[in-house]
Order: C-alpha cells, then structure tokens, then sequence
C-alpha cells in the first residue's frame, strides 16, 4: 500500500467509534450513523466506482431493535437490510449498532414509521437508496437454519503454513475441464479493520469456467485468516482475485458472516445482474 493511500485510509478512517470507548444513547439520533467510503479498498483493488467488474448486495440482518410506541409499551422487531454495491458509501457495524440503540427510548407511532425512518437515515449514510424490511409479529417468523449448498472444501486434508493473505496461492489455480459448480467453506476468518478483533464467515462461490483447484482455494482462503479489513472488503477483495487468477466466466462470491452486536453483514458480489441472494441463516448465525 503506497504513503499517499495509507494516508488516505487513516484520515478516512480516524474520526469512526469504532476501537474507541463510547457512550449508549437511548435517544434517537441519526447522528450516530457513520459512513466508510468504498473507495478504500477498491483503489487499492483497481477498481473504478464507474467501471465496477460485479453486483450485488451487503445484506444486513438485525435482531436488536426495539422502540416505544405512543402509549410507552416497548415494541420489538427484526429486521433486513439491503445496501446497494454500488452505493459510495458502506455502513460501519458499531455505529449502525449505536444508531439502532438510539431508538430504545424514543416514541414512534408504528413499525412503518421506523422502518420508513431508518430508509431515510440509512440512503443517506450510503448515499444510494437502501431496502428496509422490519417485522414486528416475531411470533410469526418462520425463520429457519439452513446449509449452503454445493462442495465443502474444509473436507479436503490440506497442509497450509500460510495465514497472512496470499493471492500468489491462485496461481495456476485453472484445471483443464469446463465446468459450473458451487464450493463453499466455513473456515473464512478475517479481522476488523481498526480493531482486529476477529470476525468468521462462510463463503459460497459459484462459478462457470476452468475448474478451480479446490486445495489451492481453499489455502488461499484460510490465508485472511490474519488479514485485517471490513466484511464488504474482503469478499470484493475474493471475488477480484478469482477473477485475475482464474479462467471464468461468470462467478459469484457470497460470505454469511456470524452475528455481532446484534447484527450479521452478508455481501454478495456477482457477475450478474440478475443474481438473487438466499437469506438463509447457518448454524453460526
């Protein structure tokens, strides 16, 4: 990473509460909301916020949401967010948390009330237009564990010394036969970006082109096992990588990370526009 873009990051990045002690306001106070631009890691990835090489999504799942109403008997809710890939701006997860903690104290006369509160709040974070679903019927919720579907890398019996990211393991990844087929693994961990505390995953990756060599992947994904950057970065950061490496065709790169503070960030990029993203909770969510 060149001076000029290590400085850029720091100033980017210096004035987040994310690493710092902060105070709980129940209170709320869309102030809390704070943006990290994507530009960070795709200038160093290459990539041109007008040229972007996928689609996709950061799917955000909260399960710590709660308000009073008009007669000031609390109200509980879930809730789905979209933020769009292409928005210039990505949500940073502490202060997202903060900004939900806001709403504990506070009087809202429904649930379409919040949810049309948090839209506002949250598009303009990201400055693209958000997709806010909230459900306040829990008892209703037929929410259900699921698997990833495909080819479990972690049952191949690999020898790896490697845990500092290394693309270099995908050289000459590409086998000789054509095919599409998904692989999936849930030895994904990487580390927050400021405060490297660890953060774990599962990551599907579906694909059409020269076969990938399944142990050299799954090296390769083991290898951001010390790698410090944000959920959205490192699956953007995979998907180029297979990309430059590999002979495909079409690909798609989706991780479920696992809960934090009572929210989950799942991106999905694509090489299609058309690529509709499963929300299906693992057994670590």
């Amino acid at each position: 990473m060149s001076d000029s873009s290590l400085y850029s990051q720091n100033d980017a990045l210096k004035d987040l509460s994310l690493g710092k002690v902060t105070e709980y306001k129940c209170h709320y106070d869309n102030s809390l909301l704070q943006a990290v631009p994507r530009s960070l890691n795709r200038n160093e990835l290459g990539l041109e916020a007008t040229s972007l090489p996928f689609y996709g999504v950061d799917l955000w799942n909260i399960y710590e949401l709660s308000w009073l109403n008009k007669k000031g008997k609390p109200v509980v809710a879930t809730g789905v967010i979209k933020v769009p890939f292409d928005s210039e701006f990505l949500i940073e997860s502490k202060s997202f948390k903060l900004y939900l903690n806001s709403f504990n104290q506070s009087h809202f006369d429904s649930v379409e009330a919040v949810q049309e509160i948090l839209t506002k709040d949250l598009s303009a974070c990201a400055t693209k237009p958000v997709e806010v679903t909230l459900n306040a019927t829990l008892d209703k919720i037929t929410d259900t564990l699921g698997t990833f579907t495909g080819i479990n890398l972690d049952e191949l019996d690999i020898e790896i010394f490697e845990y500092q990211l290394s693309p270099v393991l995908l050289k000459n990844i590409s086998l000789e036969e054509t095919v599409t087929e998904t692989l999936y693994s849930h030895l994904l961990k990487s580390n927050c970006l400021i405060t490297s505390q660890p953060d774990w995953a599962s990551v599907e990756i579906s694909y059409t082109g020269k076969q990938l060599d399944r142990e050299n992947l799954l090296r390769y994904l083991i290898s951001f096992r010390q790698h410090n950057e944000f959920h959205e970065q490192c699956v953007e950061r995979i998907f180029c990588d297979l990309m430059a490496y590999g002979s495909l065709t079409s690909l798609t790169v989706y991780a479920r990370y696992t809960r934090r503070g009572g929210l989950d960030i799942n991106p999905l990029r694509s090489t299609s526009t058309s690529s509709t993203i499963q929300n299906v909770r693992l057994i670590r969510q």
